[in-house]
């Protein structure tokens, strides 16, 4: 007589059913109960020390006691297209409070939200003006001559750029998973690896901005899900189902979704020229690049370097971080590799192990 090799028992799937009931019943009760507040992002204790023009800087309240702070303060750098709190997601997942624990005096450019005005904000605005003026501010506020800067994604192109024409302002430069090379990825990659910089290359930038003024976030993050739409656009959500009946699960879900549909429109010049002259151009590694009518030549950073990147990035593929090796003139370059991806590198359980850690050990041993 012929059987099934799997045999599908009808207590079986009662109990199944029971199972999931009980599930989303109290999925369902822990989800009404739950108000914004419930779902913090950046909640690290932090106070505005600085601000213009809608642009934030924050300084962090120390973690560890006045002794063991080091010298150097450090600014993070975000991406301009993200929201900051991706260096700050959740209290137990947290860059920031990482480094504070790590005894470095940490402060952060929030780049705030550009109005439609902003749509004409260059890159040099950003880089010569605003993140110049942080920069100088906190020199001031410390009493110090140089500070440290920690780029992350597009912001570690922008502090590479900067620190590269501020030789003289900048003593350490810590870059995470950041693009320098645009073309690198192109060697034998994998089909969906470095997708992104394919369709930017490709999308039709000036009308994006004509039509827009600041291109839309929600543009943005639909280009981002293409570039694994499965698991972003259906896969998560499926798997939701299984820690609905876990509260602090569901919360810590509900923050990356925060985040990440909660971030800011690009400001419709600094895009343009962002996408046209790092992007398609690739003049950061060619030595064609020139912010306020300055030339950016890689081989005047001098200063130690510290190159974290993501072994799992499809995003900004390893390839196109590690080239920074090759162009920069500094003798103390040292590059990390943490097995994860993109938005794993910040948010990840490895990397809370890993990755403030190694900054702060590395920061350490070069007196800052």
């Amino acid at each position: 007589m012929f059987s099934f090799p799997i045999q599908i028992l009808p207590a079986d799937i009662a109990a199944e059913t029971a199972a999931l009931n009980a599930k989303l019943t109290k999925g369902i009760s822990n989800l009404t109960k739950m108000t914004d507040d419930d779902i913090d992002i950046g909640s690290t204790p932090k106070d505005v020390i600085f601000e213009q023009d809608g642009i934030e800087v924050y300084h962090y309240h120390a973690l560890v006691e006045q002794a063991k702070i080091m010298k150097t303060p450090l600014l993070i750098v975000p991406p301009l297209i993200n929201g900051y709190e991706v260096a700050d997601l959740q209290p137990d997942r947290s860059l920031v409070r990482n480094l504070l624990n790590q005894g470095i005096d940490v402060y952060l450019n929030n780049w705030g939200y550009p109005r439609q005005v902003d749509k004409f904000r260059t890159i040099d605005d950003y880089i010569n003006g605003y993140l110049d003026d942080t920069v100088d501010f906190i020199r001031q506020h410390h009493g110090v001559d140089r500070i440290a800067l920690l780029g992350i994604c597009q912001g570690g192109a922008m502090s590479t750029t900067y620190a590269t024409l501020n030789p003289d302002k900048i003593s350490h430069l810590v870059l995470t998973v950041t693009p320098i090379d645009f073309d690198a990825y192109k060697a034998n990659h994998k089909p969906h690896e470095g997708l992104m910089f394919t369709m930017g290359a490709e999308a039709d930038v000036e009308q994006m901005v004509a039509v827009h003024g600041n291109v839309p976030a929600t543009v943005l993050n639909e280009s981002f899900m293409m570039a694994s739409p499965f698991i972003l656009n259906y896969g998560k959500y499926a798997d939701v189902i299984d820690i609905l009946d876990d509260r602090q699960a569901v919360q810590n879900f509900l923050r990356m979704e925060k985040w990440l549909f909660g971030g800011p429109d690009a400001g419709g010049q600094m895009f343009k020229e962002f996408v046209r002259d790092f992007l398609k151009g690739n003049k950061l590694v060619k030595g064609d690049l020139e912010i306020g009518g300055r030339k950016v030549d890689l081989k005047n950073l001098t200063i130690p370097i510290l190159n974290i990147f993501a072994e799992k990035d499809h995003i900004v593929p390893p390839p196109c971080t590690v080239a920074l090796g090759k162009h920069v003139g500094s003798k103390d370059y040292t590059e990390f590799a943490i097995a994860t991806g993109h938005i794993g590198i910040y948010t990840g359980g490895l990397s809370q192990k890993v990755l403030a850690p190694t900054v702060g050990k590395w920061m350490r041993e070069r007196n800052a």
